[in-house]
């Protein structure tokens, strides 16, 4: 292959994954201004500013896209977090840090998006798995995090950092959702997540005799650790 044609492959290939990237960003955008029933490919493409054609060229269906979209936030979203999640030292701290990001996701228009996806999966078969791989990037984080702040603690032993990182990740879903139809009493729940992190922040500064009784009581009445 001379080195002409070559530079055209790849000045093309360039161009592909530069339309992806459209489609991919405009779908998310769709889904935030106009909702999952408004998410055609003519709105998609319009919104990416490219042909309707190339929504099936490059993804074969509009469910196709909007799974691949639906990844593809999930995991931007998350890299964007990493950093910070890897540097949180307690509950405290991640509970805090839930809700910080929480506030960010809002005005960022992706609380909106998950709604979306979540109504969405229900018709949209292929939207189910992806929102599902999506979360699970989310849990995988959340449970690294728990696995290391709780391994100094009396509760180490008794609780499950995979289900635990599940149920934080559900609570922040499901919180978020409910914000839209009651916000006071979603701050109201916000504020006992964050009581629950002071108790434990409290358990954490125990001495080590008080840390010991906590552990034998715990075992008593039926812990993981029996």
């Amino acid at each position: 292959m001379s080195g002409k044609t070559a530079g055209s492959v790849k000045a093309q290939d360039v161009r592909s994954q530069e339309t992806r990237e459209k489609l991919l960003e405009g779908a998310l955008r769709t889904l935030v201004e106009q909702g999952i029933t408004k998410a055609s490919a003519r709105a998609i493409a319009t919104t990416a500013g490219v042909n309707q054609a190339l929504v099936f060229y490059h993804f074969g269906s509009v469910d196709e896209l909007l799974a691949a979209a639906c990844r593809h936030g999930a995991e931007r979203r998350v890299a964007r977090h990493r950093e910070r999640l890897r540097s949180v030292g307690s509950l405290t701290e991640l509970l805090a840090f839930g809700r910080e990001m929480h506030e960010e996701e809002r005005e960022a228009g992706h609380v909106a998006l998950l709604g979306q996806l979540l109504a969405g999966a229900q018709a949209h078969p292929l939207l189910a798995p992806a929102t599902a791989a999506g979360l699970d990037l989310w849990i995988t984080e959340i449970e690294e995090v728990l696995v290391r702040v709780l391994a100094e603690t009396p509760l180490a032993e008794f609780t499950d950092p995979a289900g635990l990182a599940r149920a934080v990740a559900a609570s922040f879903v499901g919180l978020g959702l409910y914000e839209g139809v009651d916000p006071a009493g979603a701050e109201s729940a916000f504020a006992a997540l964050e009581q629950l992190g002071a108790l434990m922040a409290a358990v954490e500064e125990l001495n080590p005799v008080a840390r010991r009784a906590v552990t034998y009581t715990l075992r008593r009445q039926g812990g993981r650790g029996r």
